[in-house]
């Protein structure tokens, strides 16, 4: 399970947002609609998921069903609050949203579609363990107007799965990306470097079996360790090294060059796509600030600058919403200080770059230095833009830092 919520305020008990919200109809608005299921924990997760046997008193069975009382809540929340939009993407996440049966996702999308509405063309991702997707599945879901799936294909190699705790077989990746393309559904795939006994060739191979499935997208994340999960645990007790920072940054080095070759572009520090058209438009539009509600236990919305999360435990969640009262366990509106450093430090991380002119007042002479130390590109600058070079791409968090402390 993952860490504790933050703290914030108390949230309204009837869901209300704020009666001076300076909702823009202008801004694009998404759902995420997150599935706290998973068979197993993986050692590395720090995620809001849980196995059978932590679920007491919740039902998978019956988790669509109880989703569904708060989109409608959402929808009289939105619509009293003058913010009620039709969804630019929407967004399947846990978890492993396909342990649900394929018509229950069905379900809960044609209730949120009914409830907001859908843009022409919207995005509409499903997040999948290579394990649980059939043709069945993959039609069941395109049917029901899901246009993209994004597998955790994490490894193509059986002792970096065993490090990560990853139970699926291999070879079910491509039996997944098939499914998904005779559905006639985009394909992203998720790889992880860093793992405990993992070389640059284990690495290596991992990466040449991506680019053979032909994906759309491909997602490449460093391992994180985060406190309280199993493989913290172990590396605490010495049974499993930690990640090497210049190994993680070789890997990172070797993913961008392959993918370059096969013409994909980088467009977020851990993304690429063979197409301007095939980046995550979900993601995307956290990273630039839209609106979303994040729909489900532990679950992260965004209306107008005011922020608020729900209760973690899916049966404190299914109480909330039977009583009749929202799952929200607290909120926030931060400060204008605190929205600019949260826009650099998400923006930055984008191949398009932030504004100088958006950086803190204080920290825009800091560019020059950092075009010097060969993180940010001169040319760009030049033209008002931060953009990081690949060597920044390696040190984001340090180029955050001096533009932002």
């Amino acid at each position: 399970m993952a860490g504790p919520l933050p703290l914030g305020d108390p949230a309204p008990r009837d869901g209300r947002l704020p009666a001076d919200l300076p909702v823009d109809p202008a801004v694009p608005f998404s759902a995420y609609l997150h599935v706290p299921f998973c068979r197993v924990r993986c050692g590395y997760c720090d995620f809001n998921t849980y196995t059978a046997g932590e679920l007491r008193g919740a039902r998978q069975e019956d988790y669509a069903s109880t989703l569904l009382t708060e989109i409608e809540m959402a929808r009289r929340v939105l619509g009293d609050a003058g913010a009620l939009r039709p969804m630019d993407t929407v967004f399947f996440g846990g978890g492993t949203p396909t342990l649900l049966p394929a018509g229950d996702l069905a379900r809960m999308l044609d209730a949120a579609a009914s409830a907001f509405g859908l843009v022409s063309g919207a995005e509409v991702t499903v997040e999948a363990n290579p394990d649980t997707v059939t043709p069945d599945v993959a039609r069941t879901l395109a049917d029901a107007g899901v246009t993209r799936l994004s597998i955790g294909m994490q490894s193509a190699v059986p002792h970096v799965l065993a490090a990560l705790d990853r139970t699926h077989r291999p070879e079910n990746v491509r039996t997944a990306v098939d499914a998904a393309r005779e559905a006639g559904l985009d394909v992203s795939v998720d790889l992880i470097y860093g793992a405990p006994g993992e070389s640059l060739s284990d690495w290596e191979s991992s990466v040449d079996a991506a680019l053979a499935l032909e994906s759309d997208h491909i997602s490449a994340y460093a391992l994180i360790i985060e406190d309280g999960t199993k493989l913290a645990r172990q590396i605490r007790r010495g049974e499993v090294p930690r990640p090497d920072d210049d190994l993680q940054a070789d890997m990172y080095e070797l993913v961008d060059a392959r993918l370059a070759d096969a013409g994909f572009d980088w467009y977020e520090v851990s993304n690429w796509a063979r197409t301007p058209e095939q980046r995550s438009r979900h993601n995307l539009a956290y990273w630039r600030g839209s609106d979303w509600w994040g729909f489900g236990p532990g679950a992260h919305s965004h209306v107008a600058g005011l922020r608020w999360w729900n209760v973690k435990h899916p049966a404190a969640y299914a109480q909330r919403l039977a009583a009749g009262e929202s799952p929200a366990a607290g909120t926030e509106r931060p400060d204008a200080e605190a929205r600019i450093l949260e826009r650099v430090l998400l923006q930055s991380r984008l191949a398009e770059g932030i504004p100088v002119s958006e950086l803190p007042s204080d920290n825009r002479a800091n560019v020059a230095g950092l075009i010097a130390d060969g993180l940010v590109d001169a040319p760009a600058a030049v033209r008002g833009q931060v953009r990081l070079t690949l060597r920044g791409r390696l040190l984001a968090d340090a180029v955050v830092r001096e533009l932002t402390d």
